[in-house]
């Protein structure tokens, strides 16, 4: 099959279903192209070798790659972080038509949910089925970080995000949760597949060491929270669990790596309270994550307890799965039941230090080998369930069943770009 690509975000940028989503679909046998934007994310600059001109069309490992202008920001700006959604929406709805080849079929990755504007123009000019991976549960997202706030706008949103929803083909979906979500919202239960994230590719491969100084000492229980320290990660929960440790478990020591917005502050308040049990790396690059993984005892996900975050899994569950070390799942709903269904790891209840500090003693007390079985049982559990191989074959099996079934109707069909 022929299958477009339609996400703002690409490699070289940090991305989820980008170049390795690619390569696993043409080593399938399909062919691949990708209409994106000009990286720019994390930093909010533009990277190296590229400039923003009104379109760009490259090769990369063999894919054409379609880039369309936009405005280049990622601060805590609400307008800025608006006009960087807006302007690739338009700019990918208005020329996309004219730079990519007529697909079979359309993948659409959200957020932002200002995407579903090009998808649903290119799926009339076109006139193929789009599948619509719904990454981020908009505008509840947005709300609960704080982003936007003004009532007016989160309804606008609301609405755009909903009408998307109820004329894409397919909604593929992260979790059970987002399914039942979006049945509330006047989706066909019929029209949604729930499809679980894979982990990384650099999360499994060879490890190399760690940048800065990552030793273990042999009488320690070493919990490892790795990635994003934010504001929805509510970590002071944490640090208060790692004080009532330092006298419930003295052997365990939180190492925290990563960035984010919320570390300064952090590293500040675990030094002004002398927890000596903690610990904080800078940001590693992604090969020297699994050498991490392998030195950590227990790997921590630990979410702000709200509503959205129940219905979601985080990015990094995967990964933890994946590097066969057992999890202490400080997060509710869907999340918590994957790593039950895994048996792979103990379950807390979110910003409540006791109950962290509780479930890192239930690990702690645990013999050698029986949390290496933990640790085996969800890396058995990944490989079954969640690899990249099992979900692109879901993924394969959808574009070509639409691909199918699609009936032609009024578009502009015919018209097949150079």
């Amino acid at each position: 099959m022929k299958i477009l690509l339609l996400t703002q975000w690409f490699d070289p940028e940090p991305c989820f279903k980008g170049l390795a989503f690619a390569r696993q679909l043409a080593r399938k046998g399909d062919s691949v192209e990708i209409l994106t934007g000009f990286p720019n994310y994390p930093d909010g600059k533009v990277y190296p070798g590229y400039r923003v001109r009104p379109w760009r069309v490259d090769r990369m490992e063999g894919f054409r790659v379609c880039r369309v202008a936009l405005y280049p920001s990622h601060d805590r700006s609400a307008l800025r972080r608006s006009l960087n959604y807006l302007s690739f929406a338009l700019a990918s709805a208005i020329l996309g038509p004219f730079l990519v080849h007529r697909p079979d079929v359309i993948y659409v990755y959200h957020p932002p949910g200002t995407i579903g504007l090009p998808a649903l123009l290119l799926r009339w000019w076109f006139s193929v089925p789009v599948v619509y991976d719904v990454q981020d549960l908009w505008p509840d997202t947005i709300a609960a970080t704080g982003m936007v706030s003004s009532r007016t706008v989160l309804s606008l949103l609301d609405r755009l995000c909903r009408f998307v929803y109820r004329r894409a083909d397919r909604l593929v979906v992260l979790s059970p949760g987002f399914r039942r979500a979006l049945i509330d919202r006047g989706v066909a239960d019929n029209r949604i597949q729930v499809i679980y994230n894979w982990a990384p590719d650099d999360a499994l491969g060879t490890s190399t060491k760690p940048s800065s100084s990552y030793n273990k000492r042999i009488d320690e229980f070493r919990v490892v929270f790795a990635g994003t320290m934010g504001f929805a990660q509510a970590l002071d929960a944490v640090l208060e669990a790692a004080a009532q440790c330092a006298v419930n478990v003295p052997q365990a020591r939180f190492v925290f790596v990563g960035g984010g917005v919320d570390r300064s502050r952090l590293e500040m308040e675990a030094h002004k309270r002398q927890l000596d049990n903690v610990e904080f790396v800078p940001h590693q690059p992604p090969s020297a994550m699994r050498a991490i993984f392998d030195l950590a005892d227990a790997l921590l996900v630990h979410l702000k307890d709200d509503p959205l975050f129940a219905v979601t899994i985080p990015g990094k569950t995967q990964a933890y799965l994946a590097s066969g070390r057992p999890l202490i799942m400080a997060v509710r709903g869907d999340a918590a039941r994957l790593v039950e269904r895994a048996n792979a790891g103990v379950l807390a209840e979110p910003e409540d230090p006791a109950s962290i500090a509780a479930a890192v003693e239930r690990l702690a007390s645990l013999l050698p080998e029986d949390r290496e079985r933990m640790g085996a049982a969800g890396k058995a559990f990944y490989e079954r369930e969640l690899a990249i191989d099992v979900a692109v074959d879901q993924f394969r099996n959808l574009f070509h069943r639409l691909s199918r079934e699609a009936e032609p109707w009024e578009g502009c069909s015919s018209k097949v770009t150079p």
